[in-house]
């Protein structure tokens, strides 16, 4: 089973969180030998994996965004639009504002030029891993085509 996992069904990612558990199982002389039990266990992989219903799952970040407060609504609407989760809104002693977020880790390439753009280079912003969550049916079923396309192109170039 160690050896299947590595590739996953969905997309040939490697399997965390699953647990096994062995219910029954003998041992026969003639039939029973170290490579027919890694077969058995790939053909269970690859026929009851499926039926588990995998999902694909993405880093998710932790996110503070300290802003000017003129930037603020354009700066949530922005994060909103990435998909992200706001937690909390504080204004600071100085009158700029801190914004706490999740954001998942596709949606932030290019956000610190987009952020520097809504707020005339104002804002900074901090991230730091948080964990890893389901994708969005979407965007696992992109994922998934992605994937199958570039398997056909490279079996096509062999």
């Amino acid at each position: 089973m160690r050896q299947s996992i590595v590739k996953g069904v969905l997309a040939e990612y490697p399997v965390v969180g699953m647990r096994m558990f062995l219910a029954d199982g003998s041992y026969h002389d003639v039939d029973s030998s170290e490579m027919a039990f890694q077969a058995a266990a790939r053909g269970m992989f690859r026929e009851y994996m499926p039926k588990t219903k995998p999902q694909i799952l993405e880093p998710v970040m932790y996110c503070e965004i300290e802003c000017p407060e003129a930037s603020q609504g354009s700066i949530v609407g922005d994060l909103t639009s990435r998909r992200g989760i706001m937690e909390s809104t504080d204004i600071n002693p100085d009158g700029s504002v801190l914004i706490c977020c999740e954001i998942p880790l596709s949606e932030t390439f290019g956000y610190a030029t987009d952020l520097r753009s809504m707020s005339q280079g104002q804002a900074t912003f901090t991230m730091e891993l948080r964990g890893y969550r389901p994708a969005p049916r979407n965007i696992q079923e992109d994922i998934v085509e992605e994937r199958r396309k570039l398997k056909e192109a490279l079996a096509g170039a062999k």
